[in-house]
């Protein structure tokens, strides 16, 4: 015989999420921040060198300009010019440029010479700074100049500089009289200007960075702030504390995710509420019947077949009032969910005709319709139903057997109002308020049996059609109660007190 060895319970172990790595956490503000900066820097960086490109360009249309008006002041003075020493024509080629040459007035990065057969026999004054006859290649290039070239724009490599240069042959008593005036302009040196300039730019462009790095830090901060406190506060919400909220301010898209993340946690904690609610009410409420059960059986003789038939017959009676408790408790739990109520267009007469037939089962009551409703509503025929033959069964339950309850219904300024009067005890002015909430019970009630369920879920159905239910009752004469709901549907808000309608 084997004997079975006592089963050990295995602890559950709940798998921890890794945590991230320690020092390689980068925030979102340092993200935002980064992908600024790398955005600001790659716009300064490429409108400079745009800007750059074409100041160069510029710079070098300029420096042609220059020489070609000054290429045609020498051979406009040439043809039409009068030697001043003889008050006629010119007679040497190299007077002419000798008097171009005393008649212009350079640039700081400007110079000039005058050659002969290849040779410089004429340059600048002293006062001009730039001096390309020092320039070896640059000499060593124009003596090769033909004067029967024409005059022309070239750029020459030198030793000292980057030439760009004029070259303008003159001649004047013939071809054997020629001469040759060199316009030269340092195209580095006009570089050189330029790229101070722009050194400049660069210095404001990382200062202008730097700001932009200070604003967008703050800006940044500012902007994700709510982000931190979202974080905070998802952090202070545990199972028994749902209460904390984040402040709402302005009206952007942050105050948007704001107000849907309170409105989340508004949801949270009405399921939670509702789910502790659901607790406590099935633990208040089924603990009394299942201590009559355990109490009877304990105390019941098994040899006794009376008290064992009478035994089993309050067992299964009180099975069947927790059954029906947790019947109702699970209609209660389904409110606001999207399968509670199903709407669909329905005609209100043939709603009317439906429960109007189905209340004489509930009691032998002398029952009457006093109104009947024409028209399509959009409803829940199911729910409707459920919530009238609550309504029913409850005058039943609190008046006598051959006394009058009448049903109603009517269509008025958009409400659908349906109705259950009775006359039976009446409500206490005192219980008035709190005949709708769950497991709410007056004196009278105690007598009777029930769980105080029905008419919270009478109130649950109407509310889930954007309605309300309203009771008006005088002690011993008699109740009435009247639910309201639109014919067209829920309204984005509940009707209040002043909404059109009323207790019949």
């Amino acid at each position: 015989m084997t004997t079975a060895e006592p089963t050990q319970a295995v602890p559950v172990v709940r798998p921890v999420p890794p945590a991230p790595p320690a020092g390689r956490t980068v925030t979102v503000r340092v993200r935002i921040l980064g992908a600024v900066l790398v955005a600001t820097a790659a716009a300064l960086a490429l409108s400079g060198g745009v800007a750059a490109l074409l100041s160069g360009v510029r710079t070098d249309e300029r420096i042609d300009d220059e020489l070609r008006r000054a290429t045609e002041q020498v051979r406009v003075l040439a043809a039409e010019g009068v030697d001043p020493r003889t008050g006629g024509p010119f007679t040497s080629a190299r007077e002419v440029v000798r008097l171009a040459m005393s008649r212009t007035v350079p640039s700081r990065h400007e110079g000039m010479v005058g050659l002969v057969d290849g040779r410089v026999t004429d340059v600048a004054a002293d006062s001009v700074l730039l001096r390309p006859e020092d320039d070896a290649a640059l000499v060593a290039r124009l003596a090769a100049t033909d004067p029967a070239a024409g005059a022309r724009l070239v750029t020459v490599p030198g030793t000292l500089t980057d030439w760009r240069v004029a070259v303008v042959p003159v001649v004047a008593a013939g071809p054997q009289d020629a001469a040759v005036l060199v316009l030269a302009w340092d195209r580095t040196a006009e570089r050189r200007e330029l790229g101070t300039v722009f050194t400049t730019y660069a210095w404001v462009a990382a200062a202008a960075t730097l700001l932009v790095g200070v604003v967008g830090w703050l800006v940044a901060g500012r902007l994700l702030r709510p982000i931190r406190l979202l974080g905070r506060t998802a952090q202070q919400i545990t199972d028994t504390d749902q209460t904390a909220r984040l402040p709402v301010r302005g009206n952007d898209d942050v105050a948007e995710l704001t107000r849907a993340f309170n409105a989340m946690l508004d949801r949270i904690e009405d399921a939670v509420g509702a789910q502790r609610a659901l607790l406590d009410d099935v633990g208040h409420e089924l603990r009394t019947p299942l201590t009559v059960v355990r109490g009877h059986l304990e105390l019941m003789d098994t040899s006794d077949a009376a008290d064992a038939e009478e035994t089993r017959a309050l067992a299964l009676d009180e099975i069947d009032r927790m059954g029906r408790l947790v019947e109702d408790l699970m209609t209660l739990a389904t409110v606001g969910s999207g399968e509670f109520v199903r709407f669909a267009p329905h005609d209100a007469g043939a709603l009317t005709d439906t429960v109007s037939g189905n209340v004489r089962p509930l009691g032998a009551r002398r029952w009457g319709v006093q109104e009947r409703a024409e028209g399509e509503v959009l409803v829940d025929a199911q729910r409707l139903t459920q919530a009238w033959l609550q309504l029913a069964a409850n005058a039943v339950k609190f008046s006598d057997d051959g006394s009058t309850v009448l049903l109603g219904s009517r269509v008025r300024d958009g409400w659908l109002e349906l109705w259950v009067t009775d006359e039976g005890v009446g409500i206490a002015p005192g219980d008035l308020d709190r005949v709708f909430d769950r497991f709410a019970r007056a004196d009278e009630d105690e007598a009777r049996p029930g769980a105080g369920l029905g008419l919270a879920i009478v109130s649950a159905i109407a509310h889930a059609h954007g309605g309300d239910v309203g009771v008006r009752s005088v002690r011993g004469e008699g109740s009435t109660f009247t639910v309201r709901v639109p014919v067209d549907g829920p309204a984005p808000q509940s009707p209040t007190d002043d909404a059109p309608g009323g207790t019949p």
